[in-house]
This record gives structure tokens, sequence and C-alpha cells, in this order.
């Protein structure tokens, strides 16, 4: 069997809110996109790692590190609230003018330092050896269970999920009784190309599991994230991918 043709996207928008600049952010030395383009370069998986940024910046330091920058993503594929399709789209379109279309894509976040190219691996084999799937996507058991949460309607709490048996409501039971349910994390999505022109959605309908192990699914979104990837990576440097590239020399900025 043939092995499918593969590019990696790294996202990494300038503007963020929560932990401003956190892609380029340095984390034991390197800026936090060096890892996800570390990672996805040792695995020997994929053809091209390219990042995909709106800031000229961003894009040097990707190609420092070994990331292709295609083209720049524009500041209305770059809000807030700009969905994953339009620049991944953009992405594709922009290697498939140059000759370059793949079978499959991979989307490697910077705000998961932690998955290494072993964890890459893993969520392949699941991907290439699941037949009919539209992709795969990186989960893991929540920590706080929504069959405990609520919304608030004209002063009420009302569950959140409306599917408890009346017997035994699942916000009066302990957690080891409830049903397992997994909350997606950034660490990695795998999709075959195909799936963007026929749904167009990044992900399809079909969508197979992959559970994320310990460190490796750790998603840097806030200040505590940021303080826990620290001590993280400072007691055991080793968790984080082996960056062959020297400190990008220049001093960052969000």
């Amino acid at each position: 069997m043939t092995t499918p043709s593969a590019v990696a996207f790294v996202p990494a928008r300038a503007g963020s809110k929560r932990v401003p600049g956190k892609n380029v952010r340095r984390l034991a030395g390197h800026p936090l996109l060096a890892y996800a383009i570390a990672g996805a370069r040792q695995s020997g998986l994929f053809s091209t790692v390219a990042c995909s940024t709106d800031s000229e910046e961003y894009a040097d330091i990707a190609r420092h590190y070994g990331a292709e920058v295609p083209c720049l993503r524009p500041a209305a594929m770059a809000g807030d609230l700009s969905p994953d399709i339009e620049w991944v789209e953009q992405m594709l379109g922009a290697l498939a003018s140059a000759g370059r279309r793949f079978d499959c894509f991979s989307i490697l976040r910077a705000t998961s330092p932690f998955r290494r190219a072993e964890t890459i691996h893993r969520a392949w084999a699941t991907f290439t050896g699941t037949p009919g799937v539209h992709s795969l996507r990186a989960v893991e058991k929540v920590t706080q269970h929504p069959g405990k949460m609520w919304v608030i309607r004209g002063g009420r709490l009302l569950p959140l999920l409306p599917l408890s048996p009346a017997e035994r409501p699942w916000h009066s039971a302990q957690y080891q009784a409830l049903p397992e349910v997994y909350v997606q994390n950034a660490s990695l999505e795998i999709a075959w190309t195909r799936v963007v022109a026929e749904t167009g959605t990044i992900a399809g309908s079909d969508i197979v599991p992959f559970l994320t192990e310990g460190l490796e699914g750790l998603d840097v979104n806030s200040p505590r994230d940021w303080a826990w990837a620290e001590t993280v990576a400072e007691e055991h440097p080793e968790a984080l991918p082996a960056v062959e590239a020297p400190p990008y020399p220049e001093r960052i900025r969000s």
C-alpha cells in the first residue's frame, strides 16, 4: 500500500489575548511554535511542514526553525472568531498553485509544546489504520463533567445535558457513575484533504478519536497553563521535542 502524502500545518496567528504573543513566547529558550515544527519534522511523516500566520515576524521565526510559509494569512482570516477552514483552504490552495498536492494534512498547534514525534506516529497509525474515516481528532477524558453543568434561565438552574435518568440525575451522581465524556484538545488533527473540498470542513463527519496521554495533550491557553508549562519544561526538559536550530536571535514581540 502506498503511503499517503501529507503536509503538516502549524497555525500561529498574532494577537492572542489571554496569553499575549503565546505562539512565539519563549519556553525553555525557544518560541512555542518551534516545538510544533520540531515534532513534525522529527516524525518523518510529512514532506512539508508549513506555518500559517498573519505576521511577517512570526513567518521569519517559523522559517528559522525549518518551516515553510507559502503565504501570509490576511487579517480577515486572523481574527478571534475566524474559523480554521478559511486558512486551511488558503494554505492548500497556495500549495496546489505551486503544483504541490497532498492526500492528507495535519494541524499541529503551537499551543501543545509537549506533543512529540512519538505522539504524531501513534495518531498517524490510528488514522491510516482505520478505514473509511474522514479525520482524526485528539481528545481526553473530561475532568469537569458536563453532567454537572448548568445554564441559568429565568433566574433558575437548568441542567446543560437533559439526558440523565429522573431517578438518579447526573448532577447528584459520583463522577465514576457518569457516562464517559471526552473533550477535544489542541494536540493534533489529521484529515484527508478531499474532506475540505467535499464537506467544506476540516473534519468531516466520520471522526476517529485519538486519546492523548499525559502532557502531550496540554494546551497552553491561559496564564495558569503557561506557568505549568514552564514548570514542566524546567523539571522535565526531555518532555519537549528536541529543537536542533539555535534559539531565534531577535527579540520576539507579540
